[in-house]
């Protein structure tokens, strides 16, 4: 289990100094302190929204007592860190659209539509996996279900 960590964080480190040269090779100078509120506000949102919701969603869901497995638990908590990374990703570009020049090939989507669109196939998935997790552990399958073993 230790040399999985420390592949994972070896790996996290490298992507990060990559992201970090790709960052300064690519953006202008006079564009880092954007980038850096940018960097700042998704800090905020994860550190002062986001987190607290999954946490207080996965105590909700331990509460509801032993009807709820952990792997429900892990999936719904998953789908909400996914969706959330994804909005953090296209909500710049939605901000983006409202105030850029109309050049419909800059922006050519409908970022806000495709977001909700996003989170609605996101919902349907977790609560998909979630009832079939919730299924599968009060009806284990039984692989041999005769004494015999075969």
């Amino acid at each position: 289990m230790r040399s999985i960590r420390l592949v994972l964080v070896g790996g996290g480190v490298l992507l990060l100094a990559w992201g970090v040269f790709e960052m300064f090779d690519s953006v202008r100078l006079s564009r880092l302190p954007g980038v850096a509120l940018w960097i700042a506000a998704a800090i905020v949102l994860h550190d002062a929204i986001l987190s607290p919701i999954v946490f207080a969603l996965g105590i909700a869901l331990r509460r509801a007592g032993r009807r709820v497995s952990g792997t429900v638990i892990a999936i719904v908590q998953g789908g909400i860190l996914v969706g959330s990374i994804v909005s953090l990703i296209a909500v710049p570009t939605i901000v983006a659209k409202n105030f850029a020049p109309p050049n419909p090939t800059v922006l050519p989507l409908n970022y806000g539509l495709n977001l909700g669109i996003f989170w609605l196939v996101l919902a349907a998935l977790t609560v998909g996996l979630s009832v079939w997790a919730f299924v599968r552990a009060r009806h284990p399958v039984t692989v041999f279900p005769d004494d015999s073993g075969h």
